[in-house]
């Protein structure tokens, strides 16, 4: 197990990549960008220079994506990921130059939000979302590259059978347990009993669930809502999971993010360390 944060390419900061994440006493990340003009020769080689001068590891590339996108429950399923047809063909081209920048790099995945993957299998949506899915793991496979799911906009039996129907060997899973709960589709314990094998890679975000039908419940502190942490990493170890666990803590840059993300590292240990 190696605990890390979440942190973002940024074009105005490639001197200092990782500072940041230097900051904080721990010594891997995920590099997150959805600015995949970002991803050139020039800027993978300054990423590369800088994790070597820092001593900051890349466990996996978020790659984000062009075109107009909502976090919520109205826009959201025609907007997010593979589903909105009039994007699914950059889509897919920009995820596949970030899995070229993940391999310049020498990162072993992609991490990305597919969107609302169709429940009903007999949905006109769930084969193209597919067919979209297959190319760029397809493409990733070439690289020696993962192609992982971040969850959220699906029940984790939804995703356990695309995964299954897509048939490939590199396909993982980023558990985003809070992100369960903020979209209301599951319980981040139970999920492991569904998905557990598949899961490479946590995000330690906690929330609550929603309280109306138009919005996401609340992203909060973590331990202060509903994922139940102590709970969730004695699951963890439980099944066997011993790869990243990356802080998410989506407040703004400052010292109250800082204090958060500070606290956190400092409980997951003892979790992580409790019998």
């Amino acid at each position: 197990m190696e605990i890390g944060v979440v942190n973002i390419l940024k074009k105005d900061k490639l001197d200092s990549i990782f500072d940041r994440v230097a900051s904080f006493g721990v010594k891997t990340c995920q590099l997150h960008s959805w600015e995949p003009d970002l991803f050139t020769d020039e800027i993978a080689e300054k990423v590369c220079a800088q994790s070597k001068k820092t001593g900051v590891r890349v466990c996996a590339l978020w790659a984000g994506y062009t075109g107009r996108v909502y976090w919520n429950f109205t826009e959201g399923p025609i907007t997010l990921g593979f589903l909105p047809p009039e994007h699914r063909y950059h889509r897919i081209m920009e995820l596949k130059k970030a899995a070229d920048f993940a391999k310049k790099i020498g990162t072993k995945a992609i991490i990305t939000h597919c969107g609302f993957l169709p429940e009903n299998m007999t949905d006109s949506n769930y084969k193209p979302v597919l067919l979209a899915i297959k190319e760029v793991a397809e493409y990733c496979k070439k690289l020696d590259v993962g192609f992982w799911f971040e969850t959220g906009q699906e029940t984790p039996v939804v995703l356990l059978r695309v995964i299954q129907d897509l048939g490939l060997d590199n396909l993982g899973i980023n558990l985003d347990p809070a992100n369960l709960l903020l979209y209301g589709k599951g319980n981040p314990i139970d999920s492991l009993e569904v998905f557990g094998k598949y899961v490479h890679n946590i995000h330690v975000k906690d929330g609550m669930p929603p309280t109306n039908g138009r919005d996401l419940g609340k992203e909060v502190q973590v331990n202060t809502g509903r994922v139940q942490f102590p709970l969730f990493i004695k699951r963890l170890r439980e099944i066997g999971f011993d790869e990243e666990l990356i802080i998410e803590r989506e407040i703004p840059e400052g010292d109250e993010q800082k204090r958060d993300i500070q606290e956190t590292i400092n409980n997951l240990q003892a979790w992580w360390d409790a019998k």
